[in-house]
């Protein structure tokens, strides 16, 4: 049984079907391919929590973050930002933001689902 929804936010075309393929069976799955979509998404579906690459062009993630605070709509819904770059410098500062957790990428397939409901059993 699906018990939440999840809106995954990544320009990368592979990392999005794969992850929908993974979370599918766990979560009802909305996909964005950049930060201006995945605003429009995050305000219609309303997802139970949102999962934000960091580097994309155009709208980054922490741009999209900030605009997701902005929203009244969507201020209150988790974010969970996904990064390559795993700098202990740059982790720290990511810790800062108003966000759940933290998932690097490349992620493992088989424990992505573990993690996020991992980082979402505190909310």
């Amino acid at each position: 049984m699906k018990t939440s929804s999840l809106l995954l936010v990544d320009d990368d075309q592979n990392m999005r079907t794969i992850a929908e393929i993974i979370l599918e069976t766990d979560f009802d799955v909305y996909l964005a391919e950049s930060g201006r979509s995945g605003l429009v998404a995050a305000e219609y579906e309303q997802p139970d929590v949102i999962l934000l690459d960091i580097k994309m062009p155009g709208m980054d993630g922490l741009t999209t973050l900030i605009k997701l605070r902005e929203n009244p709509l969507t201020a209150s819904i988790p974010v969970i930002l996904m990064t390559a770059c795993v700098q202990s410098h740059e982790t720290e500062c990511y810790r800062k933001l108003d966000i759940i957790g933290l998932i690097e990428k490349p992620f493992d397939p088989m424990s992505l689902v573990r993690q996020i409901r991992t980082i979402t059993a505190s909310i």
